[in-house]
């Protein structure tokens, strides 16, 4: 909250191993987490432990989700235990939401946020009520924060050949966002718990445009237009969860229930002024997903051994329905709604083996598997034939306690994701020839670390390397009489890097945080000339100063760094096998964040985010946030 990071993306993007992509987000305006170069569809994503997965492509969009709200956001790198479940091929992401702590407390916060010309650009409110009692809790919690979008540099010059985005507010970058969180709690005894929750997050979005491109509709930037004029106004997810800890004989035993939904509204427009949907590249697409799983974990010991065993099933359920040209008055019509699902099935065992009181051997072993039952059925169509694949996944890793209280590890994994259903299926408006027979993809991740105290200074390293192979990409296999492309397990990628972490308290009123990442990344394909990993920096540093500057007050300077990366082939320029990539210059953020304790109650939150107002992007034709300010007030009661 200090740093006013409100989204996932964002209150990621400063920790070491970790790149996100921001405010730009491209054309579909998706803010997006790379954990050591491993995406989305790589790194799982769960709230309390209950996977969240949009049955259709999980084209997660880390924008929509806020955190001020979480107790903690837990990030697993590389290595993440079988026991977790399938898809932790190149790491995991937890948002732990809140417990309270005592008979009564609560919580109010109001913020708002303002660009480089002084408007306010952003509203945010919080809410939350808790108590707990001898044998239960119960907690409540609202968030929503409603942003007009982002002011650029004022060091942003206009594209005279295409003249839709204009200097100031960065056109058509609004988001509406909100959070509702209910749990309850049941703790009869000091062993157990069982909790009901729900969670249901509300969204929607705009799509700003490239500013290297024409748009459509728009006087000055010609005809032919190529971008998309896409809005989403509905993008809402929801997850109904039972889920207990049991003390059972000799050991303990963990469930987990859900039903999760996804709600998704996309739609495309004539023009940019998203008011008239006649033409024939508008539509609707109207997504009712729901997701149905459960978990059971048990754990025991025995001797000198801590043995878990696990077993994970979910039903993805994708409904699609294509509201075509929704305002022509005779050739508008609703296509037959689609229907897939989905079946993945894992069973886990781990063994953690304490050789000594200093020295952990734990080795993991799962067999995942994934079964399409239906794909693309519709009223006039069987759709795609069923399939199921499968695969084993194993780990293993050392971990040797050090005399100061430190950890020396060192872990070797292979892992794998399944493709989703829209790598295997989805025809991209006609672009694509589907492919049924994708492989899942594999990485063999190993990695070396130390965590603990040198001195008076807290550190905490890794040195990573992983091998993927049948990695999924998107090839063109026919050019006339259109032109075609399909996805296949043709590339194979190597991640390797360093990072490192450190805090030191240098003084009784300053401390000193730093982390610094390096990251090569690699990708060999071959049919694609020149392939490359986009959008994820060779070197990235964070910097920060705390500053108690006197009883009450606090400031803390820092600065974000970051070197050249790659960019996705801009529209039109090249083909799918011969790709031109844009190379994105490094840059420096520099901000200021301080905070106001009034009283034990009461504290006021202020900043500067890129306080020298410093153009940049990190997508090509996004330009990102120009210097912008924020102020929160908190209340606790």
């Amino acid at each position: 909250m200090q740093e006013n990071r409100l989204t996932l993306e964002d209150a990621l993007a400063t920790q070491p191993g970790v790149s996100a992509i921001s405010s730009g987000g491209g054309s579909r305006n998706e803010r997006e987490i790379f954990v050591r170069g491993f995406d989305r569809w790589h790194v799982p994503l769960s709230i309390d432990g209950i996977r969240v997965f949009l049955p259709a492509d999980n084209r997660l969009d880390y924008g929509r989700f806020l955190v001020p709200d979480l107790a903690e956001v837990q990030v697993q790198k590389s290595y993440v235990s079988v026991i977790n479940g399938p898809g932790g091929m190149g790491g995991a992401i937890n948002l732990v939401t809140r417990k309270p702590e005592k008979p009564f407390e609560g919580e109010a916060r109001l913020g708002a946020e303002a660009g480089n010309r002084g408007d306010v650009t952003g509203r945010n409110g919080y809410l939350s009520f808790g108590t707990r009692q001898e044998s239960w809790y119960a907690q409540i919690s609202y968030m929503r924060r409603d942003s007009d979008g982002f002011y650029l540099s004022r060091d942003f010059a206009p594209n005279p050949a295409y003249p839709y985005q204009d200097e100031g507010l960065r056109r058509d970058s609004g988001t509406d966002d909100s959070r509702l969180n209910l749990k309850f709690g049941y703790t009869p005894n000091a062993t157990d718990e069982y909790v009901l929750s729900y969670t249901r997050q509300e969204g929607s979005k705009s799509a700003p445009y490239s500013t290297r491109l024409p748009v459509s509709g728009f006087p000055g930037s010609g005809g032919g237009s190529t971008q998309r004029d896409w809005t989403w106004p509905e993008w809402d997810i929801s997850s109904l969860a039972f889920y207990s800890h049991t003390a059972l004989g000799t050991g303990t035993l963990k469930t987990r229930v859900y039903y999760n939904t996804f709600d998704n509204i996309l739609s495309a427009w004539d023009d940019a002024s998203h008011q008239v949907q006649s033409l024939g590249r508008a539509f609707n697409s109207v997504y009712d997903d729901h997701s149905v799983g459960a978990s059971l974990e048990y754990g025991l010991t025995t001797g000198a051994h801590d043995l878990k065993f696990a077993t994970h099933l979910r039903r993805d359920v994708h409904e699609e329905t294509n509201y075509a040209r929704p305002d022509h008055p005779t050739l508008s019509r609703i296509d037959p709604s689609e229907r897939s699902i989905e079946e993945t099935l894992s069973f886990a065992v781990e063994d953690t083996w304490r050789i000594r009181d200093d020295l952990r051997l734990v080795a993991g072993l799962s067999y995942e598997s994934a079964e399409v039952k239906e794909a693309k059925r519709s009223s006039l169509s069987t759709g795609y034939a069923p399939l199921s694949v499968d695969a084993l996944n194993w780990q293993m890793a050392v971990i040797q306690e050090a005399g100061n209280g430190g950890e020396y590890h060192a872990s070797l994994s292979s892992r794998t994701a399944f493709p989703t259903l829209f790598h295997r299926y989805s025809t991209s408006f006609g672009t694509m020839v589907p492919n049924p027979d994708l492989k899942p993809e594999r990485a063999t991740n190993f990695e070396l670390g130390y965590k603990g105290d040198l001195g008076p200074v807290a550190v905490e390293g890794a040195l990573f390397y992983s091998e993927v192979r049948d990695l999924i990409q998107t090839i063109e296999i026919s050019s006339s009489p259109t032109v075609l492309s399909q996805r296949q397990n043709l590339a194979k990628a190597r991640y390797a890097g360093f990072e490192i972490a450190a805090t030191a308290d240098l003084t009784g009123t300053l401390a000193l945080q730093v982390n610094y990442t390096w990251l090569d990344l690699s990708v060999k394909d071959p049919v694609t000339n020149g392939a490359r990993i986009t959008d994820i920096p060779q070197h990235k540093a964070y910097v920060k100063l705390d500053w108690q500057a006197s009883e009450k007050l606090t400031l803390s300077p820092s600065l974000e760094l970051y070197s050249s990366r790659w960019s996705d082939p801009a529209i039109g320029s090249g083909d799918r096998n011969n790709p031109i990539y844009s190379n994105m210059s490094g840059f420096a953020l520099a901000n200021l964040d301080g905070s106001w304790q009034a009283s034990e109650q009461a504290a006021l939150y202020f900043g500067i985010r890129n306080l020298f107002d410093r153009d940049y992007a990190v997508t090509e034709g996004f330009p990102e946030a120009g210097r912008n300010f924020y102020l929160t007030a908190q209340m606790k009661f």
